[in-house]
């Protein structure tokens, strides 16, 4: 909970114009609503361990960390994109702490909410 309480007030000073409204703390996640449509729900276990889910119109999507694709250079982190296909995660990294992979998701949400930009290298 204290990882959320921290992200809660660096997200809201930092995005507070891109906000739909203040970000909710709820039992163990954040919820986030950006002004471009996006809803997403911040989960982080520890800075290695999270799930990040959003919305956007029907869409949903997600990034999370469980270790279940080891074929992917991204391991363990990888994208659930918009068409439920598993690819390798090129926004968010375990090794980062979690203020810059909450960051590198809202970023990348605020100008792509489906992520369909070419994935960088990993």
């Amino acid at each position: 909970m204290t990882i959320h309480l921290a992200l809660k007030e660096q997200i809201e000073d930092r995005y507070r114009g891109a906000l739909a409204r203040p970000v909710e703390l709820k039992q163990d996640a954040l919820l986030v609503q950006l002004n471009n449509g996006v809803v997403a729900e911040l989960r982080f276990a520890s800075g290695n361990e999270y799930a990040i889910n959003w919305r956007w119109g029907e869409v949903e999507l997600r990034i999370d960390t469980a270790p279940l694709h080891a074929d992917l250079a991204s391991f363990p982190n990888h994208f659930h994109d918009a068409d439920g296909e598993v690819r390798s995660d090129a926004v968010t990294r375990p090794e980062r702490e979690p203020w810059d992979n909450a960051r590198a998701v809202i970023e990348a949400l605020l100008s792509d909410p489906l992520l369909q930009a070419p994935e960088a290298p990993a």
